[in-house]
């Protein structure tokens, strides 16, 4: 026989998910004054200040 799942593993936090959808994962190419090379940085923003953080040097 199979095992069930719990009721516990159904259940959702819907707060935290609603907060979860207002933060956007942005990745940027930065180049390296030392080699010229490009690195990525990654950061997890809000989605109002996606553009903020795009545009800083």
């Amino acid at each position: 026989m199979a095992k069930q799942a719990s009721k516990n593993a159904k259940v959702k936090d819907t707060k935290a998910a609603a907060d979860a959808k207002v933060w956007t994962k942005v990745i940027r190419a930065v180049r390296s004054p030392k080699s010229g090379a490009y690195t990525f940085k990654e950061a997890i923003v809000h989605k109002d200040k996606v553009q903020d953080y795009i545009n800083q040097k």
